[in-house]
């Protein structure tokens, strides 16, 4: 039988932080631990849909537990905020999902300067992430699952010389370059709580097709010509529901038998149930030490495998 919601086990005693939970796959997500039992804090940008979204789950599960945090991943200033709050009220997170993203937009800088899509979808994950180490390593077997996309595979590795695409974007190729800078943040960050010989695991998902705003925001933006309109109109007729669509970062993130590293995703690459799916592309270790070093060089944040092991 295809894995569902109801699959998951109770979560009751457990701290869930979702990033964009105000809309589409964080919604769902967000509704689904809450509804399994865990203390959900909703990490939002946008306050007036995280309210309708909580009250959304609360419709669903008048019992759910939430909170609402400010998080706006485009400044790092926010995403250290953030995590110091959420950190200081739960000193222990046991699921983490970053799936907050964008795509395809116009070019733009984040408040740190940085291109926006890597900025965002990365970069600010990437902060968020460290600074939620602490609580992070003090749960006994604690997720992290990082949302992904079928775009990563026109994705190009991250390069130290050419972070801003200055003088060159394209809204497509920042957002698979995103993508794939997400796909093996998942990856090292696994390596680094292996190495620390910590219980926490890291693993990713995607989402397939999926229809929420991310394509009619890409829309609205106008960052992607004709491919943004087709890419909307074919999610409207062929995507999934989001509900279905967050299966795979919900499967990753608490099913028992799902380990670090693992990829989760639609059976039919971007439809179908959602299973454990084979970690492809070569050359990840040099694009793992890559992304580490420009990550930790732009925000002045490091992930190291001492830190974490001198956090357990």
């Amino acid at each position: 039988m295809p894995w569902t919601v109801h699959d998951i086990p109770d979560l009751g005693g457990t701290t869930a932080v979702v990033t964009g939970a105000n809309g589409g796959l964080g919604l769902e997500s967000a509704k689904a631990l809450a509804g399994a039992g865990a203390q959900v804090v909703m990490a939002v940008r946008d306050r007036e849909k995280a309210a309708a979204a909580e009250a959304e789950i609360l419709a669903a599960h008048p019992g759910a537990s939430l909170e609402l945090v400010d998080l706006d991943l485009g400044s790092q200033a926010s995403v250290k905020a953030a995590a110091a709050a959420i950190v200081a009220a739960h000193p222990r997170i046991d699921i983490l999902i970053n799936n907050a993203g964008l795509m395809a937009l116009p070019e733009r800088r984040t408040e740190d300067g940085f291109e926006m899509q890597f900025g965002v979808n990365h970069l600010g994950h990437w902060t968020f992430t460290a600074s939620l180490l602490p609580a992070i390593v003090a749960a006994p077997a604690a997720r992290v699952v990082t949302v992904t996309s079928t775009a990563h595979h026109m994705g190009r590795p991250v390069d130290a010389d050419d972070v801003d695409l200055d003088g060159h974007y394209e809204p497509w190729r920042a957002y698979g370059r995103s993508k794939l800078a997400n796909y093996h943040f998942a990856l090292g960050l696994q390596r680094v709580f292996e190495t620390a010989g910590v219980a926490a695991a890291s693993l990713m998902a995607h989402p397939g097709l999926s229809h929420t705003d991310l394509q009619r925001r890409t829309v609205r933006e106008g960052g992607a010509g004709a491919a943004g309109r087709w890419s909307e109109r074919l999610a409207a007729s062929l995507g999934m529901s989001a509900a279905r669509g967050a299966l795979p970062q919900l499967r990753a993130a608490t099913d028992p038998s799902a380990t670090g590293g693992e990829m989760y995703a639609p059976r039919f690459v971007n439809a179908g149930a959602a299973v454990r799916r084979p970690i492809l592309r070569p050359g990840n270790d040099r694009a793992i030490e890559a992304l580490w070093e420009v990550s930790e060089r732009e925000t002045g944040v490091a992930i190291d495998a001492d830190e974490v092991r001198d956090l357990a």
